[in-house]
């Protein structure tokens, strides 16, 4: 049986998805910039990760991945 998340998606908040084993971790930024950022910083150091983008209350938008150069 899959565990449901113990918080709820805030409305305007940027989140991404750090993949480990044998829990996800889910990381929200309030700023665009700072979502990014800290995105980046995680794919620099090797972490398998996935963009969701922001929550507009229903779903996500802005879900398109960042580019990480």
């Amino acid at each position: 049986m899959r565990r449901r998340n113990s918080f709820e998606y805030g409305e305007g908040k940027y989140y991404f998805t750090i993949k480990s084993y044998p829990n996800n971790i889910t990381i929200h930024r309030k700023d665009k910039i700072k979502a990014i950022s800290a995105f980046k910083n995680y794919k620099a150091a090797g972490k398998d990760i996935e963009w969701l983008g922001k929550w507009n209350g229903k779903n996500f938008v802005e879900s398109t991945q960042p580019q990480v150069n």
